[in-house]
């Protein structure tokens, strides 16, 4: 088996780490996933005893290594090719999302150490979001406020490129020629959910803000709520940290639930079975999710094509049975589900970003 004209795919979360090789085409030729805590032991434990082993069976060296990085900010916009100060600016920006962009920056200085000779690149899950008009990105704050950055950035971007690619795809096949840019709700629903409205392949709104707590109800993300409950429950006594701690851990489907789960599989059989709290979560994302769809498609004036993805939207049957009664409203559209595949999306982007220079172990920069 031969890595040589491969790209190695790290995607380092709250929980987990995957790892893939993947073809200039976006193919996937080798996909492991490890599960790590902070509290068990570090990424570079995880990396150590897992990765140079598994490529091992694999002949020569990867083009090149690109990562996923959730919160990339103003400035980064597109894929970068990694140095010390792209790493310094990154590390900077940890704050923004620390859940994965520490676990991301972990990932790649680890790998800096492991083998220094191969070129690293990052893709931004922001990056898509950048087209953004002011209207959709600017939040009504105090101009000294919004003068330190706060704005919208939006996330799961490179899961709703991949999606917004996939779909425009298959409508230019069916709509030969198209007779309008296509209106698109791309509706990313798992651990994290987040909806992005695209107009002819652009961002044009999307439900998460200047941090991926923002918008839907999650798994156990708050998604949006009125910042005058933080400010109320700051006066009565809790901490920065102790309100981080709850709405990043103890909130959406899990607090609604009443603790029982955040799976959404184990949720609908409780639901079943007559569990109260379980019946609220369902209830409760359900409502947020289409109050968040028909802010999508009164952003695009209309819609062509809602599309599912993600662990849930992929595989939630009764979710998808429900939304094929519920939209009817918005008059004829297309519902599809669309697998998830942002490695995939990272390897053709970044091996595109580097068509530019010459790429290898060892060796990176512009050609003449």
């Amino acid at each position: 088996m031969n890595a040589r004209e491969s790209v190695l795919v790290l995607n380092a979360g709250s929980s987990s780490l995957k790892a893939g090789l993947f073809a200039a085409d976006g193919r996937c030729q080798w996909r492991e996933q490890r599960s790590w805590q902070p509290a068990s032991g570090t990424m570079e434990e995880v990396l150590d005893g897992w990765l140079p082993a598994a490529l091992e069976s694999w002949n020569g060296e990867p083009l090149l290594a690109a990562h996923r990085v959730v919160h990339g900010g103003e400035r980064f916009t597109a894929p970068t090719l990694l140095s010390s100060p792209v790493l310094d600016a990154l590390e900077a920006m940890i704050a923004l999302a620390p859940l994965h962009n520490r676990p991301a920056l972990a990932v790649m200085r680890w790998l800096s150490c492991w083998n220094p000779q191969l070129p690293q690149w990052a893709c931004f899950d922001t990056a898509f979001h950048s087209t953004l008009p002011p209207e959709a990105r600017t939040y009504a704050l105090p101009a000294a406020w919004r003068e330190l950055g706060l704005r919208r950035f939006g996330f799961h971007g490179l899961n709703h490129q991949h999606v917004s690619e996939t779909v425009s795809r298959r409508w230019s096949d069916k709509h030969q020629p198209p007779t309008r840019p296509l209106r698109l709700i791309s509706c990313h629903l798992g651990a994290g959910c987040s909806l992005c409205a695209i107009r002819d392949g652009r961002s044009v709104a999307t439900t998460m803000g200047y941090t991926p707590l923002d918008g839907l109800v999650m798994a156990t993300r708050s998604g949006s709520i009125d910042p005058g409950l933080l400010l109320h429950l700051l006066r009565q006594g809790l901490t920065p940290e102790q309100l981080e701690q709850g709405l990043q851990g103890a909130s959406g489907l899990l607090g609604l639930s009443g603790g029982l789960s955040s799976d959404m599989r184990q949720l609908r059989q409780a639901a079943s079975d007559g569990h109260d709290g379980a019946s609220l979560a369902l209830a409760v994302f359900r409502h947020s999710l289409l109050e968040g769809i028909g802010a999508m498609a009164a952003n695009l004036g209309g819609v062509d094509v809602i599309a599912l993805s993600g662990g849930i939207g992929e595989h939630d049957h009764a979710l998808l049975a429900d939304l094929e009664l519920s939209l009817g409203w918005l008059g004829p559209i297309e519902l599809v589900r669309v697998p998830a595949d942002e490695e995939g999306l990272i390897a053709r982007e970044c091996l595109s970003a580097a068509g530019g220079m010459q790429v290898g172990p060892g060796r990176c920069w512009p050609t003449a």
